[in-house]
């Protein structure tokens, strides 16, 4: 479907010029003679992008843009004013407010098309979403032009091997690193006053964590420990920072992509708070498999302790033990020692609806 484009502009000839020049080059077109009639298109019609007039009767285009900013369904179209006047305080009151770009008036048929092409391409970029991981950063950095960004700040970095169980920061630490897994199993937890845990997070090779103290500015309000052996590249706070501000729209990106286990702690303590025991183990199993088991395997298997598995799973150890004991006579799993298989995925995910 072509992108659609509102133009608000009072003057009727440029109105129809820039009209014209955008349905050429094959986008849809709609107009408005003034800030009020634009609005009531851009609710009607839900543009993928604006252009719109500054100086306006009836609504100018700041009015525009700030009644765009306080409808939650309008504001993130893309805007862009549409100006005679260059001075740079009408720019910058314009980006204060929130506006994506300028085009100052005359202007040619290239700086038009130009401009409206970035916009949409920015608009589409930010409404995509990426895999989780170092993939889905490469990928989404290549698509910002920011491809060796992301190479170089995991790339030549220290690298600390780290033995199974061994804690790699303390809730209430302030940061200093970014940690990036080369190879290995992590987890991180909370405890309260009794002592008890609760695992909120697993990583695995080629996963970011630590990230959230330094995007907030505060100390870890979680512990980070290994699972496994790990080999883990520690990137400085201050690398970390250049990436956050080397480009603004692939930071919203960034910080949208690695905020996407929030949702997934969200979905955890529902589970804790409202499902059976059998419901939260069964859940605790296919986390780990979804998270753990590598492309091409037939059949997954972890080594965990059954501490580990019961923080996970929200509950006692000794509750945990007897319902794997359950599963297992169901041939749900399999449990050789501290490995425990699992041969019927199909069936614990069915506990899960």
């Amino acid at each position: 479907m072509k992108p659609h484009i509102l133009i608000i502009e009072d003057n009727q000839e440029i109105r129809e010029n820039t009209a014209e020049i955008l349905e050429l080059a094959n986008y849809r077109v709609s107009t408005a003679e003034n800030g009020k009639v634009g609005i009531e298109k851009a609710q009607s019609d839900h543009p993928d992008l604006i252009i719109c007039d500054v100086m306006m009767p009836v609504l100018d285009g700041y009015g525009v843009l700030h009644l765009l900013h306080k409808n939650d369904e309008l504001s993130g179209i893309p805007f862009i004013f549409l100006t005679a006047k260059s001075e740079r305080s009408d720019f910058r009151k314009g980006m204060e407010m929130g506006a994506d770009d300028y085009i100052t008036k005359p202007f040619t048929d290239i700086e038009l098309l130009n401009a409206v092409e970035s916009r949409l391409k920015k608009a589409a970029l930010m409404k995509k979403e990426y895999p989780a991981g170092i993939q889905g950063m490469q990928e989404m950095l290549n698509e910002y032009g920011e491809k060796e960004t992301l190479e170089n700040i995991s790339e030549n970095r220290p690298e600390n091997t780290y033995r199974k169980k061994q804690v790699i920061y303390l809730q209430g630490n302030h940061p200093q690193k970014l940690f990036f897994i080369r190879k290995g199993k992590v987890k991180t937890y909370i405890s309260n006053d009794d002592g008890k845990d609760l695992t909120i997070g697993l990583y695995s090779d080629g996963d970011f964590f630590g990230y959230t103290a330094l995007l907030e500015g505060t100390t870890y309000k979680e512990t980070a420990e290994t699972i496994d052996e790990s080999l883990i590249a520690e990137i400085p706070i201050s690398d970390f920072e250049h990436l956050l501000f080397t480009n603004k729209d692939a930071t919203k990106q960034f910080i949208k992509l690695l905020a996407k286990n929030i949702s997934e702690k969200e979905k955890q303590l529902l589970n804790i708070a409202y499902n059976s025991l059998r419901k939260r183990v069964a859940t605790a199993l296919v986390t780990l498999m979804n998270k753990y088991q590598k492309e091409g395997e037939d059949q997954f298997s972890i080594q965990i302790s059954r501490e580990d598995l019961a923080n996970i799973a929200g509950t006692a150890t000794e509750s945990l033990i007897r319902t794997l004991s359950d599963f297992k006579s169901e041939k749900l799993i399999d449990i050789q020692g501290s490995r425990i298989s699992i041969l019927n995925k199909k069936k614990l995910e069915n506990m899960l609806n």
